[in-house]
């Protein structure tokens, strides 16, 4: 049964509209002011909300404004009562949240219509609200489960691996992974699904799942650039899948010191290694090619490195510097590059503590897109 409130400061109205729709079947409560009226709806949470517009401490104007901006009521239907009939006076009606208007003298077949109009929004308003809800947490158990089959922390003598993943509001796309390809080859690697949802999350498990096992065909796992040039052929863009990705992906031999890594259209990776005068030599490792599944025909190429003892890896996906900063403009990997450095430099290597300061420069309280971030030392 549905529960409809009347507010009116005229009894005779309150006696009659709770007599015809109490014969309807309804449930109605009654109010004889607009501060009355404004605490019973709040209590009550009424599916639909009769109102006159004249009414002494608060008018249906300010009664209406405030039961819309109730998140407890923002399903509840209301209709405002009024002999007033300009343009004027219903825009100013609508602008204050008022869904729908009954002229004085009330008409009794015109309230039987209008309100059962009225109580078929609220229902599927109510609906609708329930199933955003659904989605929303099924959104946050896929977030969930995404961060469930992230690797742990890796802790040995020669390479010590962290790594966050903070998920946007909306699920996305980001994923990494490392993992011994034998006792000397350490494989390392972070990619971003275009886009958001599940259509982006998807993707991104599929590939973690498939570089985990190996699966990719006549692909040599110890070249990151055969690895590239594999998934570019198992993941291509078609006119039903719109999605491509981006990557970064290594190799570390701990016994030579040497990394081997290619990307694709992603970020660069930034090696911080200590120098003889005490400071920090920056370097940005990328080489060019197209992100995974754009062209078919895309090649891509290794580069090398010697990593120095005490050297620093920071892998990221672009959500954690592409925002908005609190001056108004984008933040860009240079500053978050300058952090990089600060945050190295300070000895204190927490990512939480880095994420923190990253959070600070954000001009929202959220990110808008999932955030991925790895360290590796190297002792």
């Amino acid at each position: 049964m549905a529960h409809i409130l009347v507010i009116d400061d005229d009894p005779a109205i309150q006696v009659l509209l709770k007599r015809t729709l109490t014969r309807q079947g309804y449930q109605v409560s009654v109010a004889s002011d607009g501060r009355e009226g404004l605490e019973k709806a709040l209590h009550l949470r009424p599916a639909l909300i009769l109102c006159d517009w004249l009414m002494p401490y608060l008018d249906g104007i300010e009664v209406c404004h405030r039961i819309k901006s109730a998140p407890e009521l923002a399903t509840t239907f209301f209709i405002l009562l009024t002999s007033l009939s300009s343009i004027e006076d219903r825009v100013k009606g609508l602008d204050a949240g008022a869904d729908d208007f009954l002229c004085k003298p009330v008409e009794l077949y015109e309230l039987k219509a209008r309100v059962r109009a009225g109580l078929r929004l609220h229902q599927l308003s109510r609906d609708l609200q329930e199933q955003k809800r659904r989605l929303e947490a099924e959104l946050v158990e896929a977030a969930e489960y995404v961060s469930s089959i992230l690797p742990e922390p890796l802790k040995v003598p020669s390479v010590e691996i962290e790594a966050r993943f903070i998920p946007s509001r909306q699920l996305g796309g980001d994923s990494f992974d490392y993992y011994w390809l034998d006792g000397e080859h350490l494989a390392i690697y972070l990619l971003d699904v275009s886009g958001h949802g599940l259509r982006a999350a998807l993707p991104s498990l599929s590939v973690l799942n498939l570089l985990r096992s190996q699966g990719l065909n006549r692909v040599n796992f110890y070249q990151p650039c055969q690895v590239l040039q594999g998934l570019n052929r198992t993941f291509p863009m078609t006119l039903r899948n719109d999605k491509y990705f981006t990557i970064w992906y290594g190799i570390y031999n701990i016994k030579r010191r040497q990394l081997v890594f290619a990307s694709a259209g992603h970020p660069p990776a930034i090696l911080m290694a200590p120098n003889r005068q005490g400071s920090l030599d920056i370097e940005r490792m990328k080489t060019p090619g197209f992100p995974i599944g754009m062209f078919l025909d895309a090649q891509y190429r290794n580069a090398s490195c010697r990593v120095a003892p005490g050297s620093s890896l920071y892998i990221f996906s672009d959500g954690i510097y592409e925002f908005d900063g609190r001056d108004g403009s984008i933040w860009g990997l240079d500053a978050f590059i300058e952090l990089l450095q600060t945050h190295r430099q300070s000895g204190k290597q927490s990512l939480d503590r880095l994420i923190e300061q990253v959070s600070h420069c954000n001009a929202k309280t959220y990110f808008d897109d999932d955030i991925s971030l790895m360290q590796i030392h190297f002792e």
